[in-house]
């Protein structure tokens, strides 16, 4: 995504497995959430991890996601969550999120 995303904007990382230094955690991986802080633009680090500049800079965003979209037999709380800090290569639109 190329332009900066909004607070509240439906998103859904990419469900990708490259192989690798990858900082994506898996368990989110194809799920879908909402930007809830920009959190500012740092070095790839999937690529510093290999000595190199991490060029270009990539923004990091915290990302909200609903217990239940994440884990599928969640029995908690409705309105249990999780947030996790992504960045931009690995978000795509999702349309409604929730």
């Amino acid at each position: 995504m190329s332009a900066p995303l909004a607070l509240g904007t439906a998103v859904r990382v990419r469900a990708a497995y490259p192989p690798g230094h990858i900082r994506t955690p898996f368990y989110v991986r194809g799920k879908r959430g909402r930007i809830v802080q920009y959190c500012g633009d740092f070095g790839n680090p999937e690529t510093l991890a290999y000595g190199h500049d991490g060029t270009p800079r990539q923004p990091l965003y915290r990302v909200h996601f609903a217990q239940s979209e994440v884990w599928p037999d969640y029995r908690g709380v409705g309105r249990d969550s999780l947030e996790v800090e992504i960045y931009s290569h690995w978000l795509e639109p999702a349309g409604d999120a929730p």
